[in-house]
């Protein structure tokens, strides 16, 4: 009897090793593709430009292929088939993966077996009417630009910025209900960089990412962006900073302040920059009097300058600007630029009295009516 029992406790330990079958450390992605491209490789690489990384790579056999590896946290890494100019992007994960793709249409290829991918592919299918949209638009603006309709052009901009700003809520109520996923904090990443939310709402949306999602590759690079984005938003005492004009004397954010001041990055180089200089001009002899005082940050000293400091001093004059003007001439790259979180111009920054930022990158009107608010 004991024998018997004996017998059956290996055959139950059989059976359940059998369906506990071992667990993959790393990833494993199993495709297929048409077996037309037999023999031609398939790649994955991380999705940088600057520094395309391989993480693996193999050739088509009888229309199937394996990648396989391991990462240190979640990532998008992109899919290339040899001779296609598409990438696809997926989000690799430690596990195992099912992926099907189309060569003749490599965005249409389906991924299964990872939940990163599954919300990935929802944030995107949630994007896809932006771009019929913007397609759509585009044309009425054309039609508008041609009939010089300036009041039509900044509707059709103000409905645009609207029909966006209704999907990213959509998402960002997806990323806010998957806070372990690491895709969330590339979504998030993307928001902040086409000013799509407010950091301070992006720093809330952030802490509550789990820590898995926090520590990894992605999530350690947007928590010091937000970090250092914190120090410029709205709300916060504008950093000081010490540059020298084009005499060469050092002058001080803080020593030049007044009731409302304005940060100004331009470049002599910037169509937009100098396109809006009149207004800057005339809201500066307005009320100037009244308290206010401007600083001009140049990010001249782009490698096509053959004169970068020639060429900021000229436009200075050209322009007529005649407050404080400071630059490192080391384009995006200078330090006040950088200590900004500058990655477009033109870029304004308005200070109340106490040096308190209090708005940005206001233009034209709404730029003159939120000084004149802040002197009164």
């Amino acid at each position: 009897m004991l024998k018997k029992i004996f017998y059956i406790s290996i055959l139950t330990l059989t059976i359940v090793a059998c369906k506990n079958e071992p667990k993959v450390e790393g990833f494993l992605i199993n495709g297929t593709i048409d077996a037309s491209e037999n023999g031609k490789k398939i790649s994955l690489y991380k999705a940088d430009r600057s520094n395309q990384v391989l993480l693996d790579s193999t050739r088509v056999v009888d229309g199937k292929i394996t990648l396989e590896g391991k990462i240190d946290s979640p990532e998008i890494y992109l899919v290339a088939i040899e001779g296609n100019n598409q990438r696809l992007p997926i989000i690799v994960e430690n596990t195992e993966m099912d992926l099907t793709l189309y060569k003749d249409s490599l965005m249409a290829s389906k991924i299964s077996g990872s939940k990163e991918n599954d919300v990935f592919g929802l944030l995107q299918e949630n994007m896809k009417p932006i771009r019929a949209k913007n397609a759509e638009l585009m044309q009425q603006f054309s039609e508008a630009r041609k009939n010089n309709d300036s009041t039509l052009m900044q509707t059709i901009r103000n409905d645009f910025e609207a029909f966006v700003a209704t999907i990213n809520d959509k998402n960002l109520a997806i990323v806010k209900d998957n806070p372990d996923l690491v895709i969330g904090a590339s979504f998030l990443e993307s928001m902040i960089k086409s000013k799509g939310i407010k950091v301070a709402e992006a720093n809330e949306v952030f802490n509550a990412f789990t820590d898995k999602v926090k520590n990894s590759t992605i999530g350690k690079k947007l928590g010091e962006d937000i970090k250092n984005a914190l120090k410029t938003a709205e709300g916060s005492m504008a950093p000081n900073f010490t540059a020298p004009n084009p005499e060469g004397e050092m002058i001080t954010l803080n020593d030049i302040k007044g009731k409302v001041t304005i940060i100004d990055f331009w470049a002599a180089w910037c169509g937009p920059c100098r396109k809006e200089n009149p207004n800057v001009v005339k809201v500066y002899n307005k009320y100037h009097e009244q308290g206010l005082e401007i600083i001009g940050v140049s990010l001249d000293g782009t490698p096509r300058q053959k004169d970068a400091k020639a060429a900021w001093v000229e436009a200075i004059e050209k322009d007529g600007l005649t407050w404080h003007q400071v630059s490192n001439l080391n384009y995006f790259n200078g330090p006040v630029a950088k200590q900004y979180n500058i990655s477009s111009i033109p870029a304004t920054f308005i200070l109340d009295a106490d040096g308190k930022i209090v708005a940005k990158n206001l233009r034209g009107k709404a730029l003159e009516d939120k000084v004149a608010e802040l002197l009164q």
